[in-house]
């Protein structure tokens, strides 16, 4: 799909890789609609690359609906591209050492990554299925979502992130077969360990044993580098009901 003057929707845009995600397919010639829980965010990134910023939760349906109205008002479409970067990243034991019970600190991460994952795919497919076709191919739209690397490899404390990326892993196959009869594609992307805020605060050292891990390109992801495969997806029709792992050949350890 070619993205000029196509009508963008990326949750989680006002940081990390939403953010750059939202400047990178607007460098391409995007209108994209930046959705992030904070509208401070979500305005500040919308404001330098000449898009619309939108507060919203994913996890709650109506607004994410609202969202999707907002975008479609503003920019002049519905999206043909949505890329949901919107997540929490937990770190909960099964057994803590005080032996508490850890089922709400489970059960909202699914709510956040699973649900809310799976509620912005639902309200696309929606509305990408009533647009009309944009190109030869008959395709409507492109749905990108964000696994990790952990839906594979889950250190220990990892449990619930682990378990909420593997759904969205695990529901691109199917989603992009039952959507297929609309045009309309779904990928997923499982990053590895990336320069995001919540790496930002690792010391030097903790830094440096992290990116022995990573067998090359030695180093942490950039976001950019999130952002351009994102591009590279939207681009390639062929590309479709796959996970794609981002991650340098890196493999994480139990802990």
């Amino acid at each position: 799909m070619d993205l000029q003057d196509k009508v963008v929707l990326v949750t989680g845009g006002g940081s990390g890789l939403g953010e750059a995600t939202a400047r990178r397919l607007a460098a391409a010639g995007g209108k994209v609609a930046v959705v992030d829980l904070s509208q401070e965010r979500a305005d500040a990134v919308a404001s330098d690359i000449g898009g619309v910023g939108i507060a919203a939760d994913v996890s709650n349906v109506e607004q994410v609906e609202a969202a999707f109205a907002k975008a479609a008002e503003a920019l002049g479409a519905a999206p043909a591209v949505v890329v949901s970067c919107a997540g929490i990243g937990t770190a909960t034991r099964i057994l803590p050492r005080d032996g508490a019970l850890t089922v709400d600190s489970f059960a909202k991460t699914l709510q956040v990554n699973l649900l809310g994952t799976y509620t912005v795919l639902n309200v696309a497919a929606r509305e990408m299925a009533k647009s009309e076709p944009l190109d030869s191919d008959g395709s409507r739209g492109v749905i990108i979502n964000t696994a990790s690397v952990a839906f594979e490899d889950g250190q220990i404390g990892q449990a619930a992130y682990s378990a909420s990326k593997g759904g969205v892993a695990s529901m691109t196959l199917p989603a992009a077969r039952e959507l297929a009869r609309f045009g309309i594609r779904v990928m997923a992307i499982a990053p590895g360990l990336f320069e995001t805020a919540m790496s930002a605060g690792l010391p030097d050292d903790v830094r440096a044993e992290i990116c022995k891990s990573i067998p090359f390109p030695s180093r942490m992801g950039m976001p950019d580098e999130y952002a351009r495969l994102v591009q590279q997806i939207v681009e390639n029709p062929m590309l479709n009901g796959t996970v794609i792992r981002l991650d340098a050949a890196a493999r994480m350890p139990a802990k």
